[in-house]
Order: structure tokens, then C-alpha cells, then sequence
């Protein structure tokens, strides 16, 4: 026998949804708060910011999702393969009869030494604003020139170039470096300095965008882009700078220092270039809305003009009394201009009666008796001035005749000049035997010095100071 009631028993009946929903307040009631450790798999990063993924081990598995406004505040994102731990509650999927966990938190288990490294770094560098959206530089809208840092072999290169030659064509540099091993950290950061030192005056041009590149790989793989100094040399660039490490489920220290990050190279080169057919159709549509658009305008104002026209008043209608009023003062502008005359008569007449030659003439009589009176004074005073004058020129001529060196030869005095010109002043200076010219008052006749210099003749007497002349006035004075 079974405890299955009869089925004219008293037994309530539910409904799916009843139960369904009994069983999902028993859950959440039961296990409101549960703390789980697993694997992550499945990751789903949702267009609408939810993530949903399953966390299992090795015997099983459950879903769970973690909310739009949650995400945010996870320690760790979410990755495939990464072991976690995570808190939330447990609920039920009443569509599909499914139960699983809403996390609220995730942080990171049992990873190992390079992951926890990684972790605290990440925790460093957003501490210093290196990861900071605010910092992030705009991609430019039509590059002339794309910078690539990656392998030069490989397929992601020719993706890339591949992809911009189909969408945009333009200059691609490419910087080839390792993208995987000790080296290619030190590589690829060398390569962002080099173009970041571009400045346009050699052959090459400075990029306007940087994409940085690598093919997908393991963790290990992709170790490189983790560095530290290659994160600080992307944050302090000053070239905007795209993201291609690894798939989409790989995220690297790059990603999230760089100004965008791309889940794939090819994706990346789409990121840093419009499509010039788009480009040349949006303009294309934008002509026709434009003159479409400038149609209907033109039609809306005409037909509005025609409306308000029918409303308005006929221009004869608005003039009538406008031009009645100046009928009027027309005809009343004759008789006030021969008033206005007659009445300005009447005051010039007024006026005139006053007027006199006698007023004219005294002050004309006054400026002319003053004018004799200066002419009278100035006379003396100019001739005083020339006399100053002409006694001064007369003293300075005097002088100038004194101080002639053509004077004394007429007194039977005679220069000495030697070979080259130069006046002989001293006997002792001349040598014997020494040709000299003698300058007399009427010729001049050549010399040779014979014997040898004797004693110096005493000096004769200075001559008499010439008392100079007092220098001339050098204003006129006053006249008054």
C-alpha cells in the first residue's frame, strides 16, 4: 500500500508556480547566506553587465550569476578556470527548475604565487590612480598613421594589416618585438618610449594611435604583460593605445592601464579605424537629409508665409492714413516756411540796427597802437644785439691772425719740414746729413743738416697771454 491520497481526497492541489516559488522562499530562507568554493567555468560576461558562470568541482557543479550592480565590487573578475571563493545565497530559476547562487562577492583561492603577486599589484596601482577611467585618452577618430608593437611573424599582423587595408587605408609602423619570455616586457615598454619620442622630423611619422598585440596563450604565456614598468610605461604615454593581449577571456595588467582593450587583435584594428565606405555613405545620406531637409524648410516658410500673408492687411489699407497725414502737413509746410522766414526778418532787423563800423574799428585801433609801441622798443635792442655781435667777430678775427703760422715768416722766421712732411720742432731730432725743406715767407728751398747737434740755446720768453674776448651773448635778453 502507498500514503498517495485517493483522488476524492482533501488534499490541496498546487499550482507549478506555487510550488515552484514555495520552494524558492525555502531555499533562500534556508541558505541566505552560504560561502562556496570552486572552479570557475562558463564565464559569460552579459551585454547587460550581469555575469553568469558555474562553479564546480570535481563531482559537481552549480550555476550562478552575479548582478549587474554587484560586478563592480567583486576582488577578482571573473575567468575561466580561475579557483574562487564566493558568498551570496542560494535561489531557484522557477522556468527552468533550476537552483542556483546569487554571488554577492568573489575573491580569488588557492591561485598561486604569480596570481596572488598579480592581485596585490593591481590593488597598488589602482591605489595610484594608474587605472583611473578619467586618465584614459580618446581614440582618434581618423588616424593617418597606426603604430603596431607585436611579432613581425605570425598571423596576428597579418590580421591586423589585413583589417586596415579592408577598412581604412592608411600608413601602418610596425615595431617588431618578442611577445612572450623575459624579454618581451622590456621589448614591447622600449617600443611605446620609442613612439612616444616620435616628433614628426625624420622619415617617419609620429603615430596617432598605438595597438599592442599578441595571439592568445596560457598564463604563463601571457605573463609579460603583467609587468610592472610596462604598465607605468603605457600609463605615462602619451599616444593613445589600444589592448590586443591574448582571447577574449584573457585579461592582463596591460588591459587595464591601457585606453582601450580589445578582445582580439582584429578586433582592436577596429577599434582604431573607421570604415571609409561608412564614413563616405554617412556623408553621402547626410547630403541627401540635407537637402531634403532645406526642401521641406523652404515649403514649411512658404506655406507659413502664405497663411500669415492672407491675415495681414492690403498695403494700400496701412498707407492711407499714413499718406493722409502727409497730404496735410504738405500742405501746411508752405505757410510755415514763409512764417518762419518772416519772424528770423524780423530779428535780423532788430539785430542790424546795432551793429556799427565803430565797433569793428577800436579794437582794430588798440592791437595797431600796440604793434608801434613793440616796433619802438625792439629797434635799439637789435642794434645793441649787432653791435654785441660785431665787436665779438672783430676779436675773434684779431685772434685768428695771431695765432697765423704764415705770420712769422713774413717777420724772417722760416720752418723746418722733414723728408715726409712733418715739422721739425726740436734741433735734436734732426740727423746729420738729413734732407729737410725750409719754408721761407716767398718760396721754399732744400737743406742737409751738417755737423752735430750742439747745446740746446736757452728758451725764448713765452709771449704775452692774448687776453681772449669775452664770448658772445648767448641770448638775446629781455627787450622790456
Amino acid at each position: 500500500m502507498t500514503d498517495t491520497p485517493a483522488p476524492d481526497s482533501n488534499a490541496q492541489a498546487y499550482s507549478v508556480s506555487e510550488l515552484a516559488f514555495a520552494l524558492k522562499r525555502t531555499l533562500e530562507e534556508s541558505y541566505g547566506f552560504v560561502r562556496l568554493r570552486g572552479e570557475l567555468s562558463k564565464v559569460t560576461h552579459h551585454g547587460n553587465g550581469h555575469v553568469y558562470l558555474t562553479i564546480k568541482d570535481d563531482k559537481a557543479a552549480i550555476d550562478g550569476v552575479v548582478w549587474k550592480g554587484s560586478v563592480r565590487n567583486l576582488a577578482v573578475r571573473p575567468e575561466q578556470g580561475l579557483e574562487v571563493i564566493v558568498t551570496g545565497k542560494i535561489t531557484t530559476y522557477p522556468a527552468g527548475s533550476r537552483y542556483q547562487i546569487v554571488i554577492d562577492s568573489m575573491e580569488a583561492a588557492g591561485v598561486g604565487a604569480l596570481l596572488a603577486q598579480l592581485e596585490r599589484l593591481k590593488a597598488r596601482l589602482n591605489g595610484e590612480g594608474l587605472f583611473n577611467p578619467a586618465n584614459k585618452r580618446p581614440l582618434p577618430g581618423m588616424p593617418a598613421v597606426v603604430g603596431v608593437i607585436t611579432s613581425p611573424t605570425g598571423a596576428v599582423i597579418r590580421d591586423i594589416l589585413h583589417r586596415i587595408r579592408d577598412r581604412w587605408p592608411c600608413r601602418v609602423i610596425v615595431w617588431p618585438v618578442v611577445v612572450q619570455g623575459d624579454q618581451a616586457a622590456a621589448q614591447v615598454a622600449a617600443a611605446i618610449r620609442g613612439f612616444n619620442a616620435f616628433d614628426g622630423s625624420n622619415d617617419l611619422p609620429r603615430p596617432d594611435i598605438l595597438i599592442v598585440a599578441r595571439g592568445g596563450g596560457s598564463v604563463e604565456d601571457l605573463w609579460a604583460f603583467n609587468d610592472e614598468q610596462l604598465a607605468r610605461t603605457v600609463a605615462a604615454g602619451t599616444i593613445p593605445l589600444i589592448s590586443a593581449v591574448g582571447h577574449e577571456t584573457d585579461t592582463t595588467l596591460i588591459d587595464f592601464v591601457s585606453d582601450r582593450r580589445a578582445p582580439t587583435p582584429t578586433a582592436a584594428a577596429e577599434m582604431a579605424t573607421p570604415v571609409l565606405s561608412e564614413l563616405r555613405g554617412a556623408v553621402l545620406d547626410y547630403e541627401r537629409r540635407l537637402v531634403r531637409t532645406g526642401g521641406r524648410m523652404l515649403d514649411e516658410r512658404r506655406t507659413r508665409l502664405q497663411s500669415a500673408s492672407r491675415g495681414l492687411p492690403k498695403p494700400a489699407e496701412l498707407l492711407a492714413i499714413a499718406q493722409q497725414r502727409f497730404d496735410m502737413a504738405a500742405g501746411r509746410l508752405a505757410a510755415g516756411l514763409e512764417r518762419n522766414v518772416a519772424v528770423h526778418e524780423r530779428d535780423f532787423v532788430r539785430t542790424s540796427g546795432r551793429l556799427t563800423p565803430a565797433l569793428l574799428k577800436r579794437p582794430n585801433d588798440l592791437k595797431t597802437q600796440r604793434l608801434g609801441e613793440f616796433v619802438a622798443r625792439m629797434k635799439p635792442a637789435l642794434e645793441r644785439r649787432l653791435t654785441r655781435l660785431s665787436e665779438g667777430l672783430d676779436s675773434l678775427d684779431r685772434h685768428r691772425r695771431a695765432l697765423d703760422p704764415s705770420g712769422p715768416l713774413k717777420r724772417g722766421f722760416a720752418r723746418v719740414h722733414r723728408a715726409d712732411g712733418s715739422l721739425a720742432t726740436l734741433g735734436g731730432e734732426l740727423l746729420s746729413g738729413e734732407a729737410v725743406s725750409l719754408v721761407f715767407a716767398d718760396t721754399a728751398r732744400g737743406a742737409v743738416i751738417d755737423g752735430e747737434a750742439s747745446a740746446v740755446a736757452p728758451a725764448p720768453p713765452a709771449p704775452k697771454p692774448v687776453k681772449k674776448p669775452p664770448p658772445p651773448p648767448t641770448s638775446q635778453g629781455s627787450l622790456f
